[in-house]
């Protein structure tokens, strides 16, 4: 059975552009009228992912985003995106593949992105859905997007992924943070530009090995 991790991309995409339009005057109510509009500061407080690992080794991907600025953001927001988030990004890159994916450079797939690491959990509560291999409760319409509400003055939002590497080879993770979802509130940074960020990362074919000692513990050789 293919999951929401393989082909939600394409779907989520198509629900990010039908939101657009109708914010465009496509029909029915201006969806961003709600959002307030203009910049809000914000201090990458941590931003960590392992840059080396092995296939099938479960390592987490972490942003936490503090609100430096004295107004409540409306929806504090993290996109993960293939090389870049810059839009417009190459054919490929970008939210073009799903998080933690790659596209496949390949005619008549139903869907091209095939992941390189498979997300075990999500940020935000993971009930049922979740538990079954759901995005989790922090998931957004937009292609590739968490939100985790509203963020107060001083405090910070932390945006945490489980992962586990299934490709070998050398990839490239980026990351974006927002203030909203509909492009009014805009997350900067001190010097007045976007939060975003790049990892750089090198699975190694050899998967990691482990054994458990007569006592019971569980070792794990690198």
């Amino acid at each position: 059975m293919t999951s929401w991790r393989t082909r939600s991309s394409g779907l989520l995409a198509a629900i990010a552009a039908t939101v657009a339009l109708t914010a465009c005057g496509g029909g029915g109510s201006d969806q961003s009228a709600s959002e307030p509009q203009g910049n809000f500061p914000v201090q990458v407080a941590a931003a960590t992912f392992p840059t080396s690992q092995r296939l099938a080794e479960q390592t987490h991907l972490t942003i936490a985003v503090r609100n430096s600025g004295n107004q409540t953001i409306p929806n504090v927001a993290v996109t993960i995106c293939n090389v870049t988030c810059t839009y417009p990004a190459p054919t490929g890159q970008g939210t073009d593949a799903a998080a933690f994916s790659e596209d496949l450079r390949q005619a008549n797939l139903a869907s091209a992105s095939r992941p390189i690491w498979i997300v075990d959990q999500p940020p935000g509560p993971c009930r049922f859905a979740c538990k079954s291999g759901g995005p989790g409760g922090a998931v957004t319409a937009y292609s590739n997007t968490w939100a985790l509400g509203q963020l107060k003055p001083g405090a910070t939002a932390r945006f945490r992924w489980a992962v586990t590497a299934v490709k070998p080879g050398r990839h490239v993770v980026a990351w974006q943070v927002a203030a909203g979802l509909n492009g009014n509130a805009k997350a900067v940074l001190s010097n007045g530009s976007a939060p975003r960020g790049t990892f750089k990362v090198t699975v190694h074919s050899k998967p990691e090995q482990s054994y458990v000692t007569a006592s019971g513990k569980v070792v794990v050789k690198k």
